[in-house]
């Protein structure tokens, strides 16, 4: 920490002299603004969908590892049977928390989505569903089936596992998604504080000729124009980050009906200090930039 602290320093000091090299205002301070305001806005947004999906991928394998569901496709006259010889059979079983049979009722909730709320199961033959609650050990699933099998032929045993699976690749794809959309952003911030630099290198370059008549050394000529686009992206970055973190803050929330597709999306706890990062980051990154632009800069002008 206190080596971040002294880069910035080092970084930032300033020098009246030296900073009246580099033009305070013009293309080239509003391109850098801009350019680490806007990737810095976006990075928030990256960061946000990043954390959630990290979030998701935990959530979702979490839940569904824990939960199973045992489909009993009987004739109507042996459901009920079979239905309370499965619910004996998991009693005994090692690893089920608890295993309850699923209402009518709960069921039509099920299917109402595909179906309506009007449906009769009555008049379907929809197989009889019993929930399974795992011990934070887990279940021998295979175990499981084989008692099923020899003593209830119309049980079938579904893990989730075909389902947590896709589910859990799909969020953590979305994750690294966001951490290479967080490198791209990085990479066009470089990009952009590069072109102001070189911009502001050349449109100086009579002066930069003056000063190196005078004694200057290109390390002190440098210094200047790394301390100002530093400290540009540094500004520029605060405020992308700002509005972008009050942007995700005012993103509808899961509890609303007509965006619940939106539930976990943001920031969550202590996330919420991560875009703080953001900021010096961009600042590091126009450092480096703008230290390797005004080197090679420099040497093109000797």
């Amino acid at each position: 920490m206190n080596a971040i602290i002294g880069f910035f320093k080092r970084a930032l000091h300033s020098d009246a002299q030296a900073d009246r090299v580099v033009p305070p205002s013009g293309f080239t301070a509003q391109l850098t603004l801009f350019a680490s305001g806007a990737m810095a806005f976006l990075a928030v947004f990256a960061l946000a969908l990043s954390l959630a999906a990290g979030r998701l991928a935990v959530e979702w394998g979490e839940e569904l590892a824990r939960s199973a569901t045992i489909r009993i496709a009987a004739p109507d006259d042996q459901r009920q049977a079979q239905t309370d010889a499965a619910l004996r059979i998991l009693e005994t079983t090692r690893g089920v928390a608890q295993a309850r049979a699923l209402s009518n009722e709960e069921q039509a909730a099920l299917l109402a989505p595909w179906f309506g709320t009007e449906l009769e199961l009555d008049t379907l033959p929809v197989p009889r569903l019993i929930e399974v609650i795992e011990t934070p050990e887990g279940m021998d699933a295979a175990g499981l089936r084989l008692r099923l099998a020899a003593e209830v032929p119309a049980a079938v045993l579904d893990d989730h596992s075909r389902w947590r699976a896709p589910l859990v690749k799909a969020a953590s794809r979305l994750k690294t998604l966001g951490w290479l959309s967080i490198l791209l952003i990085a990479a066009v911030t470089a990009a952009m504080v590069t072109l102001a630099a070189n911009a502001a290198l050349a449109a100086n370059a009579q002066v930069i000729g003056v000063l190196r008549l005078v004694g200057a050394v290109d390390d002190y000529i440098a210094q200047a124009f790394i301390r100002r686009f530093t400290l540009r992206a540094l500004i520029g970055a605060a405020v992308g980050m700002a509005l972008g973190m009050v942007a995700v803050l005012l993103m509808p929330s899961g509890d609303d009906e007509t965006a619940s597709f939106l539930t976990g999306l943001g920031f969550q706890g202590v996330h919420w200090l991560v875009p703080l990062l953001i900021p010096p980051l961009a600042a590091g990154v126009a450092y480096v930039a703008t230290r390797m632009a005004a080197r090679r800069t420099l040497e093109g002008l000797t």
